[in-house]
Parts: structure tokens; C-alpha cells; sequence
């Protein structure tokens, strides 16, 4: 927030700057001096409305996203559990039957050994 308090500071001390440098040498009459420097005024009052308005609604997008981030992220990783608990599921079945073959292969490799000892 210091930063936004001094580019405040800095917009206004320009501001003031320029209003007596518009002062000192302009070649207009008293009247059309005051309107000039009301007109400017107002402006300057505008824009700084402007831009705490567009502050206050910057803020509120950044929250809104942030949130709305938040919830995807949180349903994503809802998502990618249950994908991969279903495929655990899918899975499970096949593995079962792939340790099956391999101690059936495994028995076979044996049985292959006892005969080639006994040959021998």
C-alpha cells in the first residue's frame, strides 16, 4: 500500500506543480484563470476517481479469480483421485492374473531345471 500512497503523493505534487507553473506564466485574465484551474481541478478529481475505482475493481477480480483457482484446483485433484482409483480397480483384476502366469511360469522354469539336472 505504500507504493499507491506514494504514486498518490507523486500525481498530486505534479499536479501542484503544474498548476503554479500554469500560474506564473500563463497570459490569461484572473476569470479565465480561475475557470481554467476549476475545469482542472475537476478533472484531476475525476481521474483520481478513475483510478480508485479501477484499484477497487482490480481487487475484486484478483479475489474472484483467486477463489475460482482455488476450486479448480480442488476439483481437479478430486478428479485425478477417482481416475486413478478406478483404475486401480480395472487394473487389480489383470495384475492378479499376470502374478498367476508368472508362478505358473516360474513353476515351469523350475520343473525344466529338474529334468536337465536329472538328463545330466
Amino acid at each position: 500500500m505504500v507504493n499507491g500512497k506514494s504514486l498518490l503523493l507523486g500525481i498530486l505534487a505534479g499536479g501542484v506543480v503544474s498548476a503554479t507553473a500554469t500560474l506564473l506564466s500563463t497570459p490569461q485574465s484572473g476569470k479565465e484563470l480561475r475557470t481554467d484551474a476549476k475545469l482542472r481541478g475537476e478533472k484531476l478529481v475525476d481521474t483520481f476517481d478513475k483510478i480508485k475505482s479501477d484499484g477497487i475493481q482490480l481487487t475484486e477480480q484478483i479475489a474472484q479469480t483467486s477463489k475460482e483457482g482455488a476450486l479448480l484446483v480442488k476439483e481437479l485433484s478430486a478428479d485425478v483421485k477417482t481416475s486413478l482409483e478406478t483404475w486401480k480397480r480395472t487394473i487389480e483384476p489383470h495384475q492378479k492374473n499376470i502374478q498367476k502366469h508368472l508362478a505358473k511360469i516360474e513353476e515351469s522354469l523350475k520343473e525344466l531345471e529338474e529334468q536337465t539336472k536329472k538328463e545330466n
